[in-house]
C-alpha cells in the first residue's frame, strides 16, 4: 500500500465526535416552519441575446424579508412533459453569473434555478439585522446565537431555491436536483439534509463541514470566524456553538437521498478531513465519493459531464 492508498484509507476512517446541540432538532423544526412550503416569487422573461433558451429573472422572498435573485432558464428544445431541474449554489464571494455560464446544463436537457447567495457578489442584499461586530466577510454576522446566524438566512434561502423550482410549472417536482462547489457544496448537502424531495445531488468540495476542524487549519471563509474569537476571545464558546447547529457533520445522517461528493487531498480550502468527516456519516445508501490525490480546491475535470451522468441515473 502507498502512502496515497493508506491516506485515503485513513480518511475513509475518521469519525471524529459529533459537536451537536442536544436541541438540534427542535431548532431545525423551526427553521422548516419559517421556510414554508408555499415560496412566494415573481418570474418575468429577458431578452438573452447569447443564449438560445428561455431565460426569467426569478426573485424570491428569502429571509428576513431578502429578495434573492436568481435565473430560471428552460432549454430551446422542451418536451411536451414536465422536465428536471437543477438547483446552482455558487462559491464563497461569488454569484448566479450570467444565464450562458449554466449553458452546459440546458444543452443536457435540464432546466436551472441559479440562486445568487445573499450579500455575496451577485445582485442579491441582506436584511438580516447585524447585532453585533463583525470581521470582514460575511460569515460573522449573527455569529453569537444560531437563531441570528448567517448560516440561518442561507438554510432558508437554499430551502426557498429548491421549492421555488418545485413550483414551476415546467418543473418535474419529482425531478429537481442539485448542485454546487466549496460553500454551494455546503449548502447542497444541508438543503439535502432537510428536503428529502431532491431527487439527488451532487457536492463538489464542500464547506460547511467539521467547522470546528476548519475553523483551526483551513483558509476557507472559517477563517472569518477564527478571526472573530482572535479579536473577541470572550465569545469562543457562542461561536462554536453556533457553528455546531450548521455543521454538516451533524446533520449528515438525515441526508437520505443520492447524493455524490468530491474532495481533493491537497485542498487546504475545504481540507480532506472535514469532508470525509462529514461524508462518513452519511446515511444514504446510494452516495459515492470521488478523491483527487493531487487536487486542491478546484472542480474535478469533465464535472458537467460527470454530473450528468450521475443525475441521469435518477430521471
Amino acid at each position: 500500500m502507498n502512502a496515497i492508498e493508506a491516506r485515503i484509507q485513513m480518511l475513509h476512517q475518521y469519525r471524529p465526535e459529533l459537536t451537536k446541540p442536544s436541541d438540534l432538532g427542535d431548532f431545525w423544526d423551526r427553521v422548516q416552519l419559517e421556510a414554508a412550503e408555499s415560496v412566494r416569487y415573481t418570474r418575468n422573461l429577458v431578452d438573452s441575446p447569447f443564449l438560445q433558451a428561455e431565460v426569467y429573472k426569478v426573485v424570491i422572498e428569502g429571509a428576513a424579508n431578502t429578495p434573492l435573485h436568481a435565473w430560471y432558464m428552460l432549454p430551446s428544445a422542451q418536451l411536451d412533459q414536465p422536465i428536471p431541474c437543477v438547483v446552482i449554489y455558487h462559491g464563497y464571494t461569488g454569484s448566479k453569473g450570467e444565464p450562458e455560464d449554466h449553458a452546459a446544463w440546458l444543452l443536457m436537457g435540464y432546466a436551472v434555478l441559479a440562486i445568487d447567495v445573499r450579500g455575496q457578489g451577485g445582485e442579491t442584499g441582506n436584511g438580516l439585522p447585524q447585532l453585533n461586530g463583525m470581521t470582514k466577510g460575511w460569515i460573522t454576522q449573527g455569529i453569537l446565537d444560531p437563531e441570528t446566524s448567517y448560516y440561518r438566512a442561507l438554510a432558508i434561502d437554499g430551502l426557498c431555491a429548491v421549492r421555488c423550482a418545485m413550483d414551476m410549472p415546467e418543473i418535474d417536482p419529482d425531478k429537481v436536483f442539485v448542485f454546487g462547489a466549496s460553500q454551494g457544496g455546503g449548502l447542497v448537502l444541508l438543503v439535502s439534509a432537510l428536503e428529502p424531495r431532491i431527487r439527488a445531488a451532487i457536492a463538489h468540495i464542500p464547506n460547511m463541514c467539521h467547522m470546528d476542524l476548519g475553523m483551526l487549519q483551513s483558509v476557507s471563509s472559517l477563517s472569518e470566524a477564527a478571526e472573530f474569537v482572535t479579536r473577541f476571545p470572550h465569545f469562543q464558546k457562542e461561536v462554536f456553538q453556533t457553528l455546531s447547529y450548521f455543521d454538516i457533520m451533524n446533520l449528515a445522517h438525515q441526508i437520505s437521498l443520492p447524493v455524490h461528493v468530491t474532495v481533493g487531498l491537497k485542498d487546504t480550502t475545504c481540507l480532506p478531513e472535514t469532508v470525509f468527516a462529514a461524508y462518513n456519516r452519511i446515511a444514504s445508501s446510494q452516495k459515492s465519493l470521488e478523491v483527487h490525490p493531487f487536487m486542491g480546491h478546484s472542480m474535478p475535470v469533465g464535472y458537467y459531464s460527470a454530473g450528468h451522468s450521475f443525475f441521469s441515473q435518477w430521471l
